[in-house]
């Protein structure tokens, strides 16, 4: 009976840990978070940058912005403990703001670098690099390739674009999905929705719904684990 008993538990924390540990490992590829917004308007986004490797520490972030669709204006929150640097290019197609101004330039990468191996982000730690941009182009996603580089100069390019469909890829790009505004919005809410990024940046948190989300899930199959072990050990009573 004690054996059944140990049995049926054991079956129930190994879900558990099975599931928790996929929870952590979704978690794992760099992000943009939160990963959606609306096309027109202006936006607060972070880079998500956890350490997969058990040994080693993250020493540098690049983030390409795409030049296809660029972005008038990009801002980039300052991260104690490391030094950000802009790179622009040249726009073959000038976009006209909304003040009419001609723009012929636009940021085409953002390069974090930590200021030391303290602040560096370390094996089991991540962290998010806030950028605010806008108008959003009129396009169903964006995608920024990243590189992320390693205290041992190694590094890992997270540039593959996952195909409609398809499996995820091994090192999928961040991507930002956009929808398109709604018919009801007009002016006035595009300046407001400009004027609160604008303002707001450093106060706006980051949404956590998919990793709470994932953590409720884990917790919920958990605790079915745990309720089929006591129903075995009472057939067995």
């Amino acid at each position: 009976m004690r054996r059944s008993m140990r049995a049926a538990f054991a079956i129930g924390a190994t879900t558990a840990v099975a599931v928790l540990g996929f929870a952590g490992v979704a978690q794992a590829h760099v992000t943009v978070n939160p990963s959606d917004a609306t096309q027109g308007g202006y936006t607060r986004i972070a880079f998500r940058v956890p350490t997969e490797s058990d040994t080693l520490s993250t020493t540098k972030v690049q983030v390409n912005l795409p030049t296809d669709e660029p972005v008038a204006s990009v801002s980039i929150m300052p991260v104690p403990g490391w030094t950000a640097k802009v790179i622009t290019t040249r726009l073959a197609k000038p976009i006209t703001t909304d003040d009419g101004d001609q723009v012929t330039e636009a940021i085409s990468e953002i390069d974090w670098t930590a200021d030391s191996a303290a602040t560096a982000i370390k094996p089991g730690e991540f962290q998010e690099f806030p950028v605010s941009l806008g108008p959003l182009p009129e396009t169903d996603s964006m995608t920024f390739k990243a590189l992320q580089t390693y205290s041992d100069g190694s590094i890992v390019r997270w540039i593959d674009v996952a195909t409609p469909g398809g499996p995820e890829p091994e090192h999928p790009a961040p991507v930002l999905h956009l929808a398109k505004a709604s018919t009801d919005q007009g002016a006035d809410t595009v300046t407001a929705t400009k004027a609160s990024t604008t303002a707001g940046t450093h106060a706006s948190t980051p949404s956590n719904t998919g990793p709470l989300t994932i953590s409720i899930v884990a917790a919920v199959l958990a605790l079915a684990g745990l309720v089929l072990a006591g129903l075995a050990y009472k057939r067995k009573a």
